[in-house]
């Protein structure tokens, strides 16, 4: 027998997350945000363009541990100002909740920039 669950008030439909565009990217500089402790900017290569994107890793990673990784990030999220930088996407990361540490997704093997994530 089935036990009831609690209604989840954050449940999306699947039209809702096929609005996402997830993309594999390549980082290929990174440096500390010169207005803000906890954020990396990122030059990110997406195949068809390079964008700029800021993440809250600078407590986690070094800027040089970052160039040449894959990330994945959100591609069609609104371009918004971060203490003065322009962030052109999200990465996505995952935070270990017995370290706190922040591990950033990536392929399990290279992947061409650009590569839509499903």
């Amino acid at each position: 027998m089935e036990t009831p669950t609690t209604p989840n008030p954050n449940v999306i439909q699947y039209d809702d997350f096929a609005k996402l565009e997830l993309r594999v990217a390549t980082i290929v500089e990174c440096k500390a945000h010169p207005n803000a402790d906890k954020l990396l900017v990122l030059q990110i290569d997406l195949g068809t363009e390079r964008r700029q994107i800021c993440a809250g890793l600078r407590q986690h990673y070094q800027p040089e541990q970052l160039v040449g990784k894959q990330i994945v990030v959100v591609a069609n999220l609104a371009p918004r100002t971060m203490r003065g930088e322009i962030s052109q996407g999200m990465l996505l990361a995952a935070t270990d909740p017995t370290t706190n540490r922040v591990i950033f997704v990536s392929p399990s093997e290279p992947t061409a920039p650009g590569s839509k994530v499903s």
